[in-house]
């Protein structure tokens, strides 16, 4: 366990003075960009951040409602690392968790945003066109193909493929240090008793389309209806 020296521990009980918070987080930069363009925030006047073994957390006003925000990195491991760490040191009253992410529901179009009422992250994926090179970090892969039932008749999938990353592990020290590759680790089950909501922006449609991958072209379209979504969301808190 990592040693938090006692000007944080300070800094941390003097925010948390005026909680309690919404907890919000997003995942990679493109994200949290969009979100900063929406400028709906307000940072606390003497304590806008605080530093926490590698991540910032940012103390802010959203439409007057007390926001701790932060951006916890790609990958299970990091996306509960960092909601946990926000629980354990913040006044926290529930999650707001937002980005972007695909679609295989041909109801919704690219740029919608969507709530939904089950969620679940199996693994690490990229999706992959039926003819894309696989990435020699993959270390798995899995062609629908092979899987259909009944069998098509040219043995096609247009679902693709996909390939499988190992899990980036880093030291919660808050020093620079080395990735650890992993493909299993084991956790305990943790259940906090916090509301949690996820709000996601359609930026793809999961491999379905031809040629380059549509999060290229309409990422930063999703992450901003996201952002915006939310704003107006926690407005209505």
């Amino acid at each position: 366990m990592s040693e938090y020296n006692q000007e944080e521990m300070d800094t941390i009980e003097e925010v948390n003075r005026k909680g309690p918070y919404i907890g919000l987080i997003t995942v990679f930069p493109p994200e949290e960009k969009e979100f900063f363009a929406t400028q709906a925030f307000k940072h606390h006047p003497t304590h806008p951040f605080v530093d926490l073994a590698g991540r910032r957390f940012r103390v802010v006003k959203i439409n007057g409602k007390k926001v701790i925000y932060v951006r916890c990195g790609v990958g299970m491991v990091n996306g509960a690392a960092a909601t946990q760490q926000m629980v354990d040191f913040f006044d926290v009253k529930g999650v707001v968790h937002f980005g972007i992410a695909g679609n295989v529901n041909n109801s919704m179009s690219i740029g919608d945003v969507t709530i939904p009422q089950l969620f679940a992250h199996t693994a690490l994926w990229d999706w992959l066109n039926p003819n894309a090179t696989l990435d020699p970090s993959y270390v798995a892969h899995l062609d629908f193909k092979s899987y259909n039932v009944p069998k098509s008749w040219d043995g096609s999938n247009l679902l693709g493929r996909l390939g499988y990353n190992s899990e980036q592990f880093f030291s919660d020290s808050g020093t620079p240090n080395i990735a650890q590759p992993l493909l299993w680790a084991q956790v305990n089950k943790l259940s906090n008793g916090l509301p949690v909501i996820v709000i996601r922006g359609r930026s793809d449609i999961a491999g379905r389309q031809s040629g380059t991958n549509d999060i290229q072209i309409f990422g930063s379209l999703a992450a901003r209806n996201a952002a915006e979504v939310v704003v107006q969301f926690i407005k209505k808190l």
